[in-house]
């Protein structure tokens, strides 16, 4: 329970006020009393004037044997024993001036005698000294009244004064009691409606002013502290919200390069660079996992010395690469970047997945001309070849020379001819299945490994993500051509496939130690190198071939891959 002031403001103005009343009350009540006395003062003044002729009047009526001495007479003492004169038997009344009324009384019974007794002479001889008597006596009346009245002056100044003191000290109690905190209140609730709730109230007061004052003053802070705290999670909530809008756009803006109809490195790059427009991310790098092959790594941001954090891109099981990143502070959304990881695998997938959609069509479209040339042109020239053989025996027996030498030409040509096309169907039965560059060409090398004794080396720098499928069926048929006539032709100990890419350029090396040939012998220019000719110029590249008899071969292929629009 809260401690009661010690000094309530509204017991110090009603005792001002009653100390005021009280004031007013004595002061007016003495006025009262004084103006009350006053009042008889004056006629008792007036009548012991009187009394002052009447004597003389006395002396004159003596003197001239007035007749109307008796009534002047009873005239006198009717003044003398009036209501006035007798009022000054009171108790506000000085003694002096009671004491010396009843010496008049006391004088004026021994004179009385002397009238009757015929004695003029002597009255009037103590007339002259009784006369004196009544000025004394009007004298000390008057000096009473007059006292009487600077008495009321005094006291009303006194009391005016007082409760003008007293009016003063209650107004300045006011002002610096009650006004001043006011205003200082007044002052404080305008700072908290404008939002500023550090208020500071210079009121050390002991009344209930000074109680609510402290009480406005700790309302305040708790009001500050919640305001700042609202402000604060608002604030919280905004960032949140922005972040997540943020994470939306991103997720959005991803999902949208996703669905573009052939994804590239320019897609995956559009999305890390949208990625590192996260509050707090600085940098972000792409792996892509190439098995046989070279890691494909895209970047985007400024790396800085910080230390990198990776997520693996895993679909179903299947470690497609990593996402890599830095960050400094705020620390970045974790879930956010792991739903962009897994956008991420989704597009590594749906890029391989095209790819291997777009082989395989262009493998079923070559293995349907393989079988309409093997149903068509193949069993012609087979149909050929037998009868030539039939048309060899009957000359034979014939003994026809020059005939038998035509015939030979005509059966070299249609052998020929049948083992190019042979050729042209293996090499439309193609079948790869992989979507990976590198995998497709290790499935693609096994058959061939397994017809020869030589060493097959595969060294693969190749990424496949900028490869289309395109691309990639007609570099592996040109490899497979290039090692199928190494192994047929060459004789060689050891077979390296070399791929690389350095920017744009691709460079594709097949390189043998086997006997090496004349490329000037259109004998030895097999069908093949005609193949790899026109894979290489629908590649827009350029094949080489670097070959003497007996120091092996290699046959080179460089290109420019094209870049693949957004």
């Amino acid at each position: 329970m809260k401690k009661r002031p010690l000094k309530p403001v509204t017991a110090t103005i009603a005792r001002a006020m009653l100390v005021i009343l009280l004031l007013s009350v004595t002061t007016t009540s003495l006025a009262l009393l004084t103006l009350a006395s006053s009042l008889n003062d004056a006629e008792a003044i007036n009548v012991s004037g009187s009394m002052r002729m009447q004597s003389y009047r006395l002396a004159y009526d003596i003197q001239t044997q007035s007749p109307l001495l008796p009534a002047h007479q009873a005239q006198f003492e009717q003044s003398l024993f009036s209501t006035s004169m007798a009022a000054l038997d009171h108790w506000t009344v000085p003694d002096e001036i009671k004491h010396h009324y009843a010496s008049l009384i006391t004088r004026w019974e021994s004179l009385h005698p002397l009238l009757h007794s015929g004695e003029s002479q002597g009255f009037l001889d103590e007339m002259v000294s009784f006369v004196d008597d009544i000025d004394r006596f009007v004298f000390e009346l008057q000096e009473f009244s007059e006292i009487k009245l600077q008495i009321l002056s005094i006291t009303g100044g006194l009391g005016l004064s007082l409760i003008l003191l007293v009016a003063l000290f209650t107004i300045h109690f006011t002002q610096r009691k009650i006004v001043s905190p006011l205003n200082q209140l007044v002052t404080a609730s305008e700072q908290i409606q404008s939002g500023q709730f550090d208020v500071k109230l210079a009121v050390k007061s002991d009344n209930e002013l000074g109680v609510l004052a402290g009480t406005f003053s700790q309302m305040a802070t708790e009001l500050g502290k919640l305001y700042r705290g609202l402000e604060k999670t608002v604030d919280e909530k905004t960032r949140r919200l922005r972040h997540a809008n943020d994470s939306l756009q991103v997720l959005y803006q991803c999902s949208q390069e996703l669905s573009v109809s052939r994804l590239s490195s320019q897609h995956f790059s559009a999305m890390l660079d949208t990625l590192i427009n996260i509050e707090g991310l600085t940098a972000a790098k792409l792996v892509i996992d190439e098995s046989n092959g070279r890691n494909t790594e895209i970047t985007a941001g400024t790396p800085g010395d910080s230390t990198w954090h990776y997520q693996d891109l895993d679909l179903d099981g299947h470690i497609l690469g990593q996402l890599w990143w830095q960050y400094t502070l705020p620390c970045p959304d974790k879930s956010l970047i792991d739903n962009l990881a897994r956008t991420l695998a989704r597009g590594i997938y749906y890029n391989r997945a095209q790819k291997q959609a777009e082989q395989l069509l262009l493998m079923e479209e070559r293995a349907t001309i393989a079988r309409e040339l093997h149903d068509s042109l193949a069993q012609s020239l087979s149909y050929l070849k037998i009868q030539m053989t039939l048309l060899k025996r009957q000359l034979d027996s014939r003994q026809h020379d020059s005939a038998m030498a035509i015939i030979g030409e005509i059966d070299q040509s249609l052998s020929g001819a049948y083992t190019q096309l042979r050729e042209l169907l293996s090499t439309f039965r193609l079948t790869i299945k992989e979507a990976n560059f590198g995998e497709a060409l290790v499935e693609m090398l096994k058959p061939l490994d397994e017809q020869t004794d030589a060493m097959l080396i595969i060294e693969n720098h190749l990424s496949s993500l900028n490869l289309d499928a395109h691309h990639q069926v007609h570099l592996l048929q040109l490899i497979r051509e290039a090692v199928l006539n190494a192994i047929k032709h060459a004789g060689a100990d050891e077979i390296t496939v070399h791929c690389e890419q350095r920017g744009e350029l691709v460079k594709i090396e097949v390189t043998d130690d086997g006997r090496g040939f004349d490329p000037a012998d259109e004998k030895r220019n097999h069908y093949g190198l005609a193949i790899m000719t026109e894979r290489a110029s629908r590649l827009n590249g350029e094949l080489s071939i670097h070959t003497t008899q007996g120091t092996g071969c290699k046959v080179a292929l460089s290109f420019t891959l094209e870049p693949q629009g957004l």
